[in-house]
């Protein structure tokens, strides 16, 4: 029984350990990409990520504008409804669509104090370094 409670008592340290989204966090965040797993970034032009105060986002996708809305359900954070200016800029090209590929898949997000990584699942799809405000 002794051990029972000890287990018990392990078990609820440890879950209370496990990482909560709190979309307040990111509420009027600006972030800039840092890296986008299996390509190199850019070095003449930066991607970026704005959430509002609206559960709105808005950002620079390199060379394009992008925007589109938050959605939080059970904890989990995706980006829905994303919409994009369609400029072609062939010096980020490639980047460029990995980007909006990447971003219109996200389903999850993990959110440190200046990190923040956009998941699918558990996979790694974008990673942000926080800029002030």
């Amino acid at each position: 029984m002794k051990n029972l409670f000890v287990y018990g008592i392990i078990i609820c340290l440890f879950s209370s350990c496990l990482e909560k989204n709190d979309p307040k966090k990111l509420t009027n965040t600006k972030w800039e990409l840092i890296e986008l797993p299996g390509l190199t970034l850019p070095a003449t032009t930066k991607a970026t990520l704005f959430f509002a105060d609206s559960l709105k986002i808005s950002g620079k996708s390199f060379c394009n504008s992008y925007g589109g809305k938050v959605e939080v359900k059970d904890q989990k954070i995706a980006l829905k409804d994303i919409i994009s200016t369609r400029m072609f800029c062939q010096e980020t090209d490639a980047a460029e669509r990995a980007y909006v590929q990447a971003i219109n898949q996200v389903t999850d997000a993990k959110i440190n104090e200046n990190e923040l990584q956009l998941l699918n699942g558990d996979k790694k799809l974008l990673v942000f370094k926080k800029l002030a405000n």
